[in-house]
């Protein structure tokens, strides 16, 4: 036996750095961290970030951590352990395997793994990831899909999916999500669309997004919303309505829309002359 498989076995070394109260080196599999049956037992004998330590910087271990230091000490081995049986391991090595690489991740079984996919592969793969089962793989396809192919989301089930297509979309297409069935994504949707596109959205059901068309609309258009059922739209319309409009809110029924519409109908007091 050799002088570093020696080395290897030394239950003071396989202690490791682990913080205290971490948990004990482990693994992935179950049992016990068995260095002399790794195929990176030789980096065993190398200092620092050179080499590798149970319970600290290991591709065998259950944690996460511990692996994701392994591979950001040896990113030129991750190639090697993208079929790697513990999907912690294929994940992380994912994060630094050649981008030619990640293609066979595709379909990978574990959505972690994918996710790390959707980030890095190419924009010309993410088509493939655009239906995937799990919202967190779509997000991150949504994020970094090409946009004239963002259009194929805009019917995704996860309002989180299209919140993001909707802050990517190009204009023209926006008005498609104009009746999305979820609030924030109508939000979304009447902060970026621009006239006479917004008109369309006067009506939303919901006041938080008439609040957000307020904001957005003309100051001469703001009339047709002076006497809506929402006190923070009709605030809104007094905030940057016209004195005809305002004329109509200063005794509105809500307190703040009055304070709003009479403050801004007040004569602004006359500079003091200085005496010569």
């Amino acid at each position: 036996m050799n002088a570093a498989i020696a080395f290897l076995r030394s239950s003071q070394r396989l202690t490791g750095r682990a913080p205290e109260g971490d948990i004990a080196p482990q693994h992935w599999s179950g049992g016990p961290i068995r260095c002399e049956d790794c195929a990176h037992a030789s980096l065993r004998a190398r200092d620092g970030d050179q080499g590798c330590e149970p319970g600290h910087a290991c591709m065998q271990d259950v944690y996460a951590r511990r692996i994701d230091r392994f591979f950001r000490w040896h990113p030129q081995l991750a190639d090697q352990h993208l079929s790697h049986p513990y999907f912690e391991v294929r994940a992380i090595a994912a994060r630094h395997a050649s981008v030619f690489r990640l293609g066979g991740l595709l379909t990978d079984p574990d959505e972690t793994v994918r996710m790390q996919v959707a980030l890095r592969t190419s924009p010309a793969q993410l088509d493939r990831l655009a239906h995937d089962p799990h919202r967190e793989v779509r997000l991150r396809v949504a994020q970094r899909i090409a946009v004239d192919r963002l259009a194929a989301l805009r019917s995704d089930c996860d309002y989180g999916v299209r919140e993001v297509v909707a802050q990517r979309l190009p204009l023209a297409l926006l008005p498609t999500l104009a009746c999305d069935p979820e609030r924030s994504v109508r939000k979304i949707v009447a902060q970026r669309l621009q006239m006479p596109a917004l008109l369309q959205m006067l009506r939303d059901p919901d006041p938080e997004v008439r609040r957000v068309v307020a904001e957005g609309l003309p100051a001469p258009l703001l009339d047709s919303l002076a006497t809506d059922s929402d006190w923070r739209v009709r605030w809104e319309v007094a905030r940057r309505g016209g004195q005809v409009v305002l004329a109509r809110l200063v005794n509105d029924l809500d307190c703040e829309v009055r304070q709003m519409a009479r403050s801004r109908l007040a004569p602004a007091p006359l500079a003091e002359v200085p005496h010569g």
